[in-house]
């Protein structure tokens, strides 16, 4: 609580590009934090290229086209009006966030599922942390780390899990998922 009121907590959930906000790790991380009292607001955008993977200039096209979309979903949003503010972001949705929160002056926390290259060319530290899966073929596990390393950002690994933090056993992938959204309660409780 803030003095004599409870703090207006708002969540913004940025997905990837073929990973939606009704995929495991966005759902769930949108109804646990539901739970807790955040307003969730999902931002889902759509439309993009095929292909993106290892094309550049459509990679540049589906983050500005994700951009604008982002920009008109949450446009009537006051950010000032918020005592805290979590920005949800999936692989696209990590750069998505941080372009957004750079633009419009947003302060914000930030959750970073399996965040790319391209995530970690904003300036700041931001306060975040960043889950990652070992056998990513988006990015390579030396440069998460690194990126990570150098902004502060405490990164969690799960062995041998590909772009979407799963690893083909679904026991494995059912423990690793509860332990993440462990993770992100600790991340969200925090005053």
């Amino acid at each position: 609580m803030k003095g004599n009121r409870e703090m207006k907590r708002i969540a913004c959930l940025f997905p990837g590009i073929g990973y939606t906000c009704d995929k495991p790790l966005m759902y769930y991380c949108g109804r646990l934090l539901k739970g807790l009292g955040w307003e969730v607001v999902q931002v889902p955008y759509s439309g993009f290229p095929d292909r993106v993977k290892g094309n550049r200039d459509k990679t540049q096209r589906t983050i500005e086209m994700a951009l604008e979309q982002a920009e008109e979903m949450l446009k009537g949003i006051d950010w000032n009006g918020y005592d805290d503010i979590l920005f949800v972001g999936k692989s696209l949705g990590t750069i998505v966030c941080a372009a957004y929160a750079e633009r419009y002056g947003v302060r914000c926390r930030r959750v970073l599922f399996t965040p790319v290259e391209a995530s970690f060319q904003f300036s700041g530290r931001p306060e975040a942390i960043a889950f990652h899966g070992t056998a990513d073929s988006w990015v390579d596990t030396g440069t998460v780390e690194d990126c990570c390393f150098r902004q502060g950002i405490p990164l969690y690994e799960t062995e041998g899990a590909n772009h979407s933090l799963e690893t083909g056993d679904v026991d494995q992938d059912i423990r690793e998922l509860r332990k993440v959204m462990k993770t992100i309660r600790k991340f969200a409780e925090r005053d």
